[in-house]
């Protein structure tokens, strides 16, 4: 399966304008056969203290205001996982959303682990999502969830084949951002799609990095600070056999004793 981690500039508090990005990204992934678009993280609302605090989507509204987005799935037959903050129940939640070829839009995923000005304004996720794609499992990531290992380790035993990000960085987090999602693949011998928010927004500026791994952690394809696709090939035989030559998911062992310390 043919997928991608897009990135582009968000525009702060101006959801039309980012909804009618991310259907051009999707229009150009159809273009070149990619089934499955990864997107930023809040790229639908803009990462910016003055977007999050500001009015927000409602989870229960996934109408009118995606339509430009829709219509770009179904044309193109690409599912887009991308980033939005939404109200969710009266909270305000960092969530992925997703839509599908067949225009359906779901809110499935709302971001577990929480980091700087977001603790301020967003209430955690309860729970982990994966999604099917072309018969694939996916698990579904953001941001800073990818810096715990047992997160991504959580979707792959329950059968994901692959880790979707939809992430922002800020300017001196490259090496930290590399690390930890190749950490991601390797550890867990299944791929990572990671797609990060670039250029400014609002009050922040982002350095993007959007990047496919393969299961033992090597870039398939990477971008730097420009706007663009980051194009790989996702094949499930490679991550029975990476699994199966590289042992580590099968070996974790659920505890280590008690620690006995001289």
């Amino acid at each position: 399966m043919k997928v991608a981690a897009g990135q582009a500039a968000s525009v702060s508090g101006d959801v039309a304008a980012n909804v009618r990005t991310a259907a051009r990204l999707t229009a150009l992934a159809a273009d070149d056969g990619v089934r499955l678009l990864v997107l930023p993280e809040a790229f639908l609302t803009g990462y910016d203290a003055a977007a999050f605090e500001g009015p927000l989507p409602d989870a229960d509204d996934l109408g009118a205001w995606l339509d430009p987005l829709r219509d770009a799935a179904v044309a193109g037959g690409v599912t887009v996982v991308v980033g939005v903050a939404l109200l969710r129940g009266g909270e305000r939640r960092l969530s992925q959303i997703v839509v599908r070829p067949d225009g359906t839009a779901t809110a499935p995923y709302d971001k577990q682990h929480l980091d700087g000005l977001e603790k301020d304004v967003f209430t955690v996720g309860d729970h982990g999502t994966s999604i099917e794609v072309d018969g694939l499992e996916l698990g579904l990531s953001i941001c800073y969830d990818g810096c715990f290992p047992e997160h991504a380790a959580a979707a792959a035993r329950d059968g994901a084949v692959g880790y979707l990000s939809s992430a922002a960085y800020f300017p001196g987090g490259a090496d930290r951002r590399d690390l930890y999602y190749a950490a991601r693949a390797l550890e867990n011998g299944m791929y990572v799609v990671f797609s990060g928010l670039t250029g400014r927004c609002g009050a922040y500026e982002f350095i993007g990095g959007s990047a496919v791994y393969d299961p033992e952690g090597r870039p398939l394809a990477r971008l730097g600070t420009e706007e663009g696709l980051a194009v790989a090939e996702l094949d499930v035989a490679l991550v029975e056999q990476t699994r199966t030559r590289h042992t580590m998911f099968t070996d974790h062992r659920p505890s280590l004793g008690d620690r006995v310390r001289l």
